[in-house]
């Protein structure tokens, strides 16, 4: 390797820089050390080895958000389980990689359980019988237990995660990241690149304030090369489960997700409204979509895994 790393941060001084890994650009690059020692010509090992465990993992998918608060966790869990629940045949895995707010857990309903080490390396956690998850909240004493790690030991974790969980045969799996641009999903990137990336889906809310957010988010993917499958608007209207009135509780004052996604030429993948039945079943752990089959969001949600499907497929090799 010579020149500019592989998916280096904006600002890159390059490998032939004296400056290399030192210069202020460099913090949170997963390269920063090989680049500062010299070595960056050495290709990390982890590569091939995280290339080689996710081979039997056929759509690889990052889900981003720019803003806390929009719902991204809730998102992936729902569209974990709606995945997993098209067809009995499909399976599908989460991996948690926001190390300091491992949600999954009890979105999922399996906060307690214990990762078992074997010699093929770690066994997920199985919430039914097709969908599994790895987080770090299984490996905490407590869920209060604050994770207060710098950004080489969160790298660190990922890349294990990444390595060393043994998925088995994966249709899916869904990666759910921290809010923002920053090392772990650098580190994501890096690692999942050769292994096959199917691409990311950006979760928004309608308010202009995230979707100032989201914006550097798709221009991060677009930085780093990493095709963008579409972006999901949640909470973009509140439906009363009692008269089925609509209520705009984020309202959408520059055209919400629909006219970003318009003016950026990304995909719109669709739009969620706010539940409160949703978000109790979040909270308690239980499935939104057995709980109220034929509610407005499940009815949206299955056709923005239609999309994803049919995207994913669309790439595969």
């Amino acid at each position: 390797m010579s020149g500019h790393p592989e998916n280096a941060p904006q600002h890159c001084p390059g490998t032939e820089s004296e400056d290399a890994g030192k210069a202020s650009a460099c913090a949170g690059c997963p390269n920063q050390n090989i680049c500062a020692s010299g070595a960056a010509s050495v290709r990390d090992p982890a590569i091939d080895i995280i290339k080689n465990r996710l081979s039997n993992v056929k759509h690889k998918i990052l889900i981003l958000s720019g803003k806390g608060g929009v719902g991204k966790s809730t998102v992936t869990s729902l569209l974990g389980h709606a995945l997993a629940g098209t067809n009995p045949d499909i399976n599908v895995g989460v991996l948690d990689a926001d190390i300091c707010g491992p949600s999954q857990p009890r979105l999922l309903g399996v906060r307690g359980e214990q990762v078992h080490n074997s010699g093929s390396g770690w066994s997920p956690v199985y919430v039914t019988d097709n969908l599994s998850l790895m987080s770090i909240g299984f490996l905490l004493g407590s869920p209060d237990d604050a994770v207060i790690w710098r950004g080489p030991k969160k790298n660190g974790m990922i890349k294990q995660f990444l390595s060393e969980v043994d998925w088995g045969d994966l249709d899916f799996l869904l990666i759910d990241t921290p809010p923002g641009t920053s090392d772990e999903h650098l580190s994501a990137v890096q690692y999942l690149t050769e292994a096959g990336l199917s691409g990311a889906v950006v979760v928004t809310s309608p308010q202009e304030v995230a979707l100032l957010d989201v914006r550097k988010e798709l221009q991060f993917c677009q930085k780093v090369g990493v095709r963008v499958l579409g972006v999901i608007e949640n909470m973009s209207l509140f439906i009363c489960p009692n008269c089925s009135s609509r209520s705009e509780i984020f309202p959408a004052t520059t055209g919400g997700a629909p006219q970003m996604c318009s003016d950026l030429h990304v995909p719109l993948l669709g739009s969620l409204p706010l539940d409160p039945i949703l978000a109790r079943c979040c909270d308690d752990g239980r499935d939104f979509l057995q709980e109220l089959p034929n509610s407005p969001a499940v009815t949206a949600l299955k056709d923005i895994v239609h999309k994803i499907v049919k995207s994913c497929e669309g790439t595969s090799s």
